[in-house]
């Protein structure tokens, strides 16, 4: 309850829908950017399995689709957008920021594997992956909602 609480600005009349926040489905903004959090910590777990982790000094370079640029340009918005909705009492520009986050990543997600025969591109990835992830799981943790690792 409390996300859909924050979505709102203050100013606007707030309409909360019980039966959209008791769904487990992406038409449940909170369930859906959990769904990101949860899908990207399995992909590390499948990633470890298959011997690939989480390298910082891989070879960004290598990230040059669409839809990791957009991820990218996403994620260097998230210090400013802090800053802004801190500043002007807007909780609601950090839920609607992790909503398009969520969007984003799921949309590569779907364009792209992110573990795959060239261990190069993969770490790439796996990094892209779990600097989306660390974000989320800020982004929740500061509306004081949970970032599960399964769903």
């Amino acid at each position: 309850a409390r996300f859909f609480f924050l979505m709102r600005r203050i100013s606007t009349p707030l309409d909360f829908d019980i039966d959209l926040a008791k769904k487990h489905s992406d038409e449940n903004p909170v369930y859906y950017i959990q769904y990101a959090h949860a899908r990207i910590s399995n992909i590390l777990r499948f990633g470890e399995e298959k011997g690939v982790r989480f390298n910082p000094g891989c070879d960004f370079s290598l990230l040059v689709e669409r839809e990791e640029m957009a991820l990218v340009k996403k994620m260097l918005e998230f210090p400013d957008l802090l800053i802004r909705a801190a500043r002007n009492f807007e909780p609601n520009a950090l839920t609607q920021y992790l909503l398009e986050l969520a969007e984003e990543f799921h949309r590569f997600y779907h364009e792209h594997r992110v573990i795959s025969d060239d261990l190069k591109l993969s770490e790439a990835r796996i990094a892209l992956s779990e600097a989306v992830r660390i974000v989320i799981a800020i982004g929740l943790k500061l509306m004081g909602i949970s970032a599960p690792e399964k769903m």
